[in-house]
Protein backbone atom coordinates (compact mmCIF):
# COMPACT_ATOMS: atom_id res chain seq x y z
CA UNK A 1 0.00 0.00 0.00
CA UNK A 2 1.36 3.41 -1.00
CA UNK A 3 0.03 6.77 0.08
CA UNK A 4 1.10 9.81 -1.91
CA UNK A 5 2.95 12.28 0.27
CA UNK A 6 4.13 9.61 2.71
CA UNK A 7 6.95 8.33 0.55
CA UNK A 8 7.48 4.70 1.41
CA UNK A 9 6.39 5.11 5.00
CA UNK A 10 5.56 1.87 6.84
CA UNK A 11 1.78 2.02 6.35
CA UNK A 12 -0.18 -1.19 6.92
CA UNK A 13 -3.86 -2.07 6.68
CA UNK A 14 -5.37 -1.58 10.13
CA UNK A 15 -8.97 -2.68 9.67
CA UNK A 16 -8.44 -5.91 11.61
CA UNK A 17 -7.69 -3.85 14.74
CA UNK A 18 -11.22 -2.45 14.97
CA UNK A 19 -12.53 -5.52 16.78
CA UNK A 20 -9.74 -5.52 19.38
CA UNK A 21 -10.61 -4.50 22.93
CA UNK A 22 -9.14 -1.10 23.66
CA UNK A 23 -9.22 0.19 20.09
CA UNK A 24 -12.06 2.68 20.57
CA UNK A 25 -10.57 3.95 23.82
CA UNK A 26 -7.39 4.90 21.97
CA UNK A 27 -9.08 6.35 18.92
CA UNK A 28 -11.85 8.35 20.56
CA UNK A 29 -10.01 9.63 23.62
CA UNK A 30 -7.77 11.62 21.28
CA UNK A 31 -10.76 13.98 21.24
CA UNK A 32 -10.45 14.40 24.99
CA UNK A 33 -6.81 15.42 25.14
CA UNK A 34 -7.42 19.17 25.14
CA UNK A 35 -7.53 19.47 28.92
CA UNK A 36 -10.97 21.07 28.99
CA UNK A 37 -12.96 18.35 30.76
CA UNK A 38 -13.68 18.44 34.47
CA UNK A 39 -13.50 14.65 34.83
CA UNK A 40 -11.32 12.06 33.20
CA UNK A 41 -12.88 9.60 30.75
CA UNK A 42 -12.77 5.95 31.83
CA UNK A 43 -11.35 3.52 29.24
CA UNK A 44 -14.02 0.99 30.28
CA UNK A 45 -16.70 3.31 28.88
CA UNK A 46 -15.56 2.29 25.39
CA UNK A 47 -15.12 -1.45 25.98
CA UNK A 48 -12.16 -3.22 27.55
CA UNK A 49 -10.08 -1.70 30.31
CA UNK A 50 -6.92 0.30 30.75
CA UNK A 51 -4.74 -2.75 30.21
CA UNK A 52 -6.47 -3.50 26.92
CA UNK A 53 -6.04 0.11 25.82
CA UNK A 54 -2.34 0.13 26.74
CA UNK A 55 -1.69 -3.13 24.91
CA UNK A 56 -3.37 -1.92 21.74
CA UNK A 57 -1.67 1.47 21.97
CA UNK A 58 1.63 -0.32 21.42
CA UNK A 59 0.26 -1.54 18.08
CA UNK A 60 -1.54 1.64 17.02
CA UNK A 61 1.39 3.95 17.78
CA UNK A 62 4.21 1.71 16.57
CA UNK A 63 6.68 3.86 14.56
CA UNK A 64 7.59 0.80 12.51
CA UNK A 65 4.01 0.21 11.32
CA UNK A 66 1.46 2.96 10.72
CA UNK A 67 -2.10 1.55 10.75
CA UNK A 68 -4.37 2.78 7.96
CA UNK A 69 -8.18 2.53 8.10
CA UNK A 70 -10.02 2.93 4.80
CA UNK A 71 -13.56 4.30 4.97
CA UNK A 72 -14.33 4.09 1.26
CA UNK A 73 -17.42 4.64 -0.87
CA UNK A 74 -18.48 3.15 -4.22
CA UNK A 75 -18.03 4.87 -7.58
CA UNK A 76 -20.77 7.43 -8.14
CA UNK A 77 -21.41 7.98 -4.43
CA UNK A 78 -22.28 11.65 -3.70
CA UNK A 79 -19.48 11.97 -1.10
CA UNK A 80 -15.83 10.96 -1.11
CA UNK A 81 -14.35 8.38 1.21
CA UNK A 82 -11.76 9.04 3.90
CA UNK A 83 -8.53 7.25 4.76
CA UNK A 84 -7.41 7.45 8.40
CA UNK A 85 -3.64 7.20 8.90
CA UNK A 86 -1.86 6.87 12.24
CA UNK A 87 1.25 8.90 11.37
CA UNK A 88 3.66 7.48 13.94
CA UNK A 89 6.74 9.60 13.40
CA UNK A 90 9.02 9.43 16.41
CA UNK A 91 8.87 13.17 17.07
CA UNK A 92 5.59 14.00 15.36
CA UNK A 93 2.66 11.70 16.06
CA UNK A 94 -0.71 12.51 14.55
CA UNK A 95 -3.83 11.04 13.03
CA UNK A 96 -4.29 12.19 9.44
CA UNK A 97 -7.57 12.10 7.52
CA UNK A 98 -7.11 11.96 3.74
CA UNK A 99 -9.64 11.98 0.90
CA UNK A 100 -9.93 8.39 -0.31
CA UNK A 101 -10.93 6.97 -3.66
CA UNK A 102 -13.51 4.22 -4.19
CA UNK A 103 -10.99 1.38 -4.36
CA UNK A 104 -7.56 0.63 -2.98
CA UNK A 105 -4.93 -2.06 -2.81
CA UNK A 106 -1.20 -2.58 -3.00
CA UNK A 107 0.28 0.26 -4.97
CA UNK A 108 -2.85 2.43 -4.80
CA UNK A 109 -2.31 6.08 -4.00
CA UNK A 110 -4.26 8.63 -2.00
CA UNK A 111 -4.09 12.39 -2.15
CA UNK A 112 -1.85 13.93 0.53
CA UNK A 113 -4.37 16.76 1.06
CA UNK A 114 -5.92 16.57 4.53
CA UNK A 115 -9.64 16.49 5.30
CA UNK A 116 -10.14 19.14 7.97
CA UNK A 117 -13.80 18.51 8.77
CA UNK A 118 -17.08 16.92 7.79
CA UNK A 119 -20.57 18.28 8.27
CA UNK A 120 -23.06 16.02 10.04
CA UNK A 121 -24.74 15.25 6.72
CA UNK A 122 -21.45 14.30 5.07
CA UNK A 123 -20.34 12.18 8.01
CA UNK A 124 -23.55 10.14 7.99
CA UNK A 125 -23.52 9.88 4.20
CA UNK A 126 -20.03 8.38 4.17
CA UNK A 127 -20.57 6.16 7.22
CA UNK A 128 -23.87 4.72 6.00
CA UNK A 129 -23.14 4.34 2.30
CA UNK A 130 -24.68 1.12 0.93
CA UNK A 131 -22.34 -1.64 -0.21
CA UNK A 132 -18.97 -0.07 0.68
CA UNK A 133 -15.99 -1.37 -1.32
CA UNK A 134 -14.52 -4.64 -0.11
CA UNK A 135 -11.19 -3.00 0.73
CA UNK A 136 -11.76 -1.06 3.90
CA UNK A 137 -14.13 -0.86 6.85
CA UNK A 138 -17.53 -2.43 6.16
CA UNK A 139 -19.41 -1.89 9.42
CA UNK A 140 -21.44 1.33 9.60
CA UNK A 141 -20.83 1.85 13.32
CA UNK A 142 -17.08 1.49 12.89
CA UNK A 143 -17.09 3.82 9.89
CA UNK A 144 -19.01 6.46 11.83
CA UNK A 145 -16.84 6.30 14.95
CA UNK A 146 -13.60 6.38 12.95
CA UNK A 147 -14.68 9.66 11.35
CA UNK A 148 -16.41 11.19 14.40
CA UNK A 149 -13.37 13.38 15.27
CA UNK A 150 -13.94 15.18 11.94
CA UNK A 151 -17.43 16.41 12.84
CA UNK A 152 -17.62 20.15 12.25
CA UNK A 153 -20.14 22.89 11.57
CA UNK A 154 -23.56 22.68 13.23
CA UNK A 155 -25.55 19.69 14.39
CA UNK A 156 -28.41 18.60 16.60
CA UNK A 157 -27.04 17.48 19.96
CA UNK A 158 -29.90 15.03 20.45
CA UNK A 159 -29.42 13.40 17.05
CA UNK A 160 -25.64 13.14 17.37
CA UNK A 161 -25.81 11.83 20.93
CA UNK A 162 -28.32 9.15 19.91
CA UNK A 163 -26.10 8.01 17.05
CA UNK A 164 -22.95 7.94 19.18
CA UNK A 165 -24.72 5.85 21.83
CA UNK A 166 -26.08 3.36 19.29
CA UNK A 167 -22.75 2.93 17.55
CA UNK A 168 -20.71 2.63 20.74
CA UNK A 169 -23.01 -0.16 21.89
CA UNK A 170 -22.67 -1.80 18.47
CA UNK A 171 -18.86 -1.93 18.83
CA UNK A 172 -18.98 -3.34 22.36
CA UNK A 173 -19.24 -0.42 24.77
CA UNK A 174 -21.15 -1.24 28.00
CA UNK A 175 -24.74 -0.02 27.93
CA UNK A 176 -24.57 1.04 31.57
CA UNK A 177 -21.99 3.77 30.88
CA UNK A 178 -22.49 4.53 27.19
CA UNK A 179 -24.51 7.65 27.93
CA UNK A 180 -21.61 9.12 29.90
CA UNK A 181 -19.18 8.23 27.11
CA UNK A 182 -21.39 9.87 24.49
CA UNK A 183 -21.85 13.00 26.60
CA UNK A 184 -18.11 13.26 27.17
CA UNK A 185 -17.32 12.98 23.45
CA UNK A 186 -20.08 15.37 22.44
CA UNK A 187 -18.89 17.96 24.95
CA UNK A 188 -15.41 17.93 23.45
CA UNK A 189 -16.76 18.11 19.91
CA UNK A 190 -18.85 21.14 20.86
CA UNK A 191 -15.91 22.92 22.46
CA UNK A 192 -13.76 22.29 19.39
CA UNK A 193 -16.34 23.39 16.86
CA UNK A 194 -15.98 26.96 15.67
CA UNK A 195 -18.85 27.44 13.26
CA UNK A 196 -18.21 29.67 10.26
CA UNK A 197 -21.07 30.34 7.86
CA UNK A 198 -18.56 30.31 5.03
CA UNK A 199 -17.08 26.95 6.02
CA UNK A 200 -17.04 24.30 3.36
CA UNK A 201 -15.87 20.72 3.51
CA UNK A 202 -13.11 19.62 1.13
CA UNK A 203 -15.22 16.56 0.39
CA UNK A 204 -18.10 18.65 -0.93
CA UNK A 205 -16.00 20.89 -3.13
CA UNK A 206 -16.42 23.81 -0.73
Amino acid sequence: MLIEGYGHGPVVAGESLLGRRGFWTNHLLVLCGDGTCAGRADPEWFGGDGGDADALAEVLFDPEQWPVFRVLVPDGHPASGVVVVYRNLVDEFGVDYLPGGPTTGTGAGFSPALVSGLSWRELVRVADCPEPPADGVQDGAGRFLLLLPLLSGEWSDEVVRERIIADLVAVGAPECTVGRAAGHLLGHLERRALHDTGWGSPLSGG
